[in-house]
């Protein structure tokens, strides 16, 4: 199965008044920790979206391997981050038949978490792989080629859990360990230090 990854990291990080995305986690930027851990992986490609302060984060994490791809409409929401970053997949990539959608800000992703999406898909032939963490669902998330339109089809803050909730039948998990620290605010990101 050809699986690409997309990293979503256009947020302006509103709450936290900087860009989380830079933010210095054990030497690397939280973006660059999720880049290296899927790149660690055997899917390709791996695209990045970008859009507020695309440039001076795309100026902090050239990689060969990643592509960068610049969401214009940031601002309408988390929609138009994964229609940016799939759509370019597709017309770049007519083979990919899944993809799995990550986020810059969480600090725990492994590679082993991208994999065990994969790993449970072809376990369970269900067509939505998502991971569980704190009695919740969320990313990163496996969607097989199925689920490509409906993904396309998200409108301003919508995000992909959206189809998790609509088609709970083709939905499968995974456990993701301390998938619920994410940096939203300072106070988040001061207890991650401190957790070091």
């Amino acid at each position: 199965m050809k699986t690409g990854i997309i990293i979503l990291a256009a947020g302006s990080s509103s709450r936290l008044g900087r860009p989380k995305q830079l933010l210095d986690y054990k030497g690397k930027t939280l973006l660059q920790t999720v880049i290296n851990e899927a790149l660690e992986t055997s899917c390709r490609p791996v695209i990045v979206v970008l859009g507020a302060t695309a440039k001076e984060i795309a100026s902090q994490h050239q990689h060969d391997q990643a592509n960068f791809v610049i969401n214009e409409s940031w601002e309408s929401g988390m929609a138009s981050s994964i229609v940016a970053g799939l759509s370019t997949m597709v017309k770049n990539n007519s083979e990919i038949e899944s993809i799995i959608i990550a986020v810059a800000d969480q600090a725990f992703i492994k590679m082993s978490n991208f994999n065990n999406l994969i790993e449970k898909q072809k376990e369970t032939g269900k067509n939505i792989i998502a991971s569980t963490y704190a009695e919740t669902i969320g990313t990163p998330a496996l969607f097989k080629k199925d689920y490509f339109e409906a993904l396309l089809s998200l409108k301003g803050a919508e995000g992909a859990k959206k189809i998790l909730k609509q088609y709970p039948q083709d939905v499968e998990t995974v456990v993701f360990e301390q998938g619920e620290i994410d940096i939203d605010t300072e106070t988040d990101y001061n207890n991650l230090i401190s957790q070091q």
